[in-house]
């Protein structure tokens, strides 16, 4: 098993890498398909986040608890009294590495995260860091549900609706699907909320198809995956009108997705307000529940590769 320092970005992961963390993540399902393993049961996993999380937080740390680890956590380290008082960001990390075998680290800037590893004498996980930064864990385990639901990634054809411009789960996604060959990849936004210039930029540079749209009702027909995310009200400022009017022009319901083809797949990194219809859930494309399990196994596999 190839042995992780830190997972800091999705850039980091070659394909080869990708493959052998799906394998194992394979394995995992059948170790938690036994209620887990006692194989950590000598290490502790530290999660400390600086910006709120239920789902990436309490899959990490059931992931450890599923490996036989022990967590010691916080959901609100920038209430730490030591964080208060002025203490940094490195010198937090430095003195809790002594405490664990692993940190997980959510924060509120970009960047936080490679920060934190430059000073750790423990492995750094990425659990997301900052609006427009990286979500690294969540790109593999949006990539492994991709695979697990169609069978390929070559040749897919995603479609990214929400807000990509600050959207860092279609940031690290968007790196990881431009290793693999023939993909084409739709980014459905208003101009304000459109995927930035240097994901563009990236994607130009390996030769990775894209395009630029408003219209999802264009390509839905055309599509593999539709990739939903929010659209945070707070960026309208007072513009309640045409937030209302964006929110419907992206809604996704059964309407919509009636043009889809039928070997398809919906995905949300959640959570949801009002992207998504509750009615669409009971159908089989569904996937956005299943991308929380693979979430699990996902993180199970990385802990075992870092640890």
């Amino acid at each position: 098993m190839t042995k992780l320092q830190h997972v800091i970005e999705a850039q980091q992961f070659t394909l080869p890498l990708i493959n052998e963390l799906f394998q194992t993540a394979d394995q995992m399902e059948k170790i938690l398909e036994r209620g887990g393993t006692l194989d950590y049961q000598n290490k502790i996993m530290a999660s400390l986040f600086y910006a709120p999380s239920t789902r990436t937080r309490f899959s990490f740390e059931s992931a450890m608890y599923r490996l036989g680890g022990k967590v010691i956590s916080t959901e609100q380290a920038h209430l730490f009294s030591s964080v208060i008082g002025g203490e940094t960001l490195e010198d937090t990390v430095r003195v809790v590495a002594n405490f664990c075998d692993v940190i997980v680290i959510r924060h509120t800037e970009v960047g936080a995260a490679k920060r934190a590893s430059l000073v750790s004498s423990v492995p750094v996980i990425n659990a997301g860091d900052g609006k427009g930064g990286q979500h690294p864990t969540q790109a593999l385990l949006d990539l492994y549900t991709i695979y697990k639901e169609l069978g390929y990634i070559d040749g897919l054809k995603i479609a990214f609706v929400g807000d990509l411009e600050q959207g860092r789960t279609v940031r690290s996604l968007a790196y990881l699907l431009g290793k693999f060959e023939r993909v084409m990849l739709y980014f459905i936004a208003p101009d304000f909320l459109q995927i930035r210039e240097d994901i563009q930029d990236y994607l130009t540079r390996h030769n990775v198809w894209f395009t630029l749209e408003s219209d999802l009702n264009k390509v839905i027909s055309e599509i593999d995956v539709i990739y939903v995310t929010r659209i945070e009200k707070e960026r309208f400022a007072d513009k309640a009108d045409i937030y209302d009017e964006t929110v419907k022009k992206y809604f996704i319901d059964k309407d919509l997705i009636s043009k889809m083809k039928q070997k398809s797949i919906i995905m949300h990194p959640l959570p949801r307000l009002n992207e998504i219809a509750p009615d669409v859930d009971h159908d089989p494309r569904a996937a956005y529940f299943k991308q929380i399990r693979n979430g699990l196994l996902i993180r199970m596999a990385l802990l075992t590769m870092l640890l």
